[in-house]
């Protein structure tokens, strides 16, 4: 695990000077003050790791919005955008519907009474279709999964933020526990 971490530290820190390249071109170079006050682009162990638990809260967001939101709660938490973006492809026609049924479960959990599941859309003619029907299917959905969604992405983004702090600090965890080892050794060598 430590050589994953330190594999990954070094390739973002080797992401980090063509990132900033990139604010000196003419497209970000009036926003480049606010964008380096805000730590969007940040390779550090905080903003990074809170860049990926925004991108996996907002990873729960439908369709085209997952980016601009997560875009727009980086800048506002000063977490790192581009591992934010990353962080919501996880998301994806795949995965998005046992994440949704997973939300309603939680929603279902958390609400009193008794909700009842509709049924999951059948392919039928084509994808056009199985997408309208989709649409229906997350709408029938209703209370369960509006409140179960939050939760859901709430212990997503917690999840991943402690999994990138500790991912980050492992290398760090692991020579502190090695030196002292060999502290110990060398004064219990000394005491004999």
């Amino acid at each position: 695990m430590a050589s994953y971490a330190h594999t990954l530290r070094h390739w973002l820190r080797g992401l980090e000077p063509r990132v900033l390249a990139h604010l000196h071109g003419p497209l970000l170079q009036r926003m480049r003050p606010w964008l380096d006050r805000r730590e969007v682009f940040n390779f550090n162990r905080r903003p990074l790791a809170l860049g990926v638990a925004i991108g996996m809260f907002c990873g729960l967001i439908p369709g085209p919005l997952q980016v601009p939101a997560t875009f727009a709660a980086c800048a506002w938490l000063r977490g790192n955008a581009i591992a934010g973006a990353l962080a919501t492809c996880y998301t994806n026609p795949l995965t998005i519907v046992p994440l949704y049924l997973l939300a309603f479960q939680i929603g279902q959990w958390v609400l009193p009474g008794t909700q009842t599941l509709p049924p999951l859309p059948s392919m039928g003619d084509g994808a056009a279709d199985w997408m309208q029907g989709l649409l229906v299917w997350v709408q029938a959905m209703g209370w369960p999964l509006l409140v179960g969604l939050p939760m859901l992405g709430a212990a997503l983004a917690l999840t991943a933020y402690a999994a990138m702090q500790a991912l980050w600090l492992s290398p760090a965890i692991k020579r502190a526990w090695q030196q002292a080892r060999r502290r110990h050794k060398a004064s219990h060598a000394k005491m004999t």
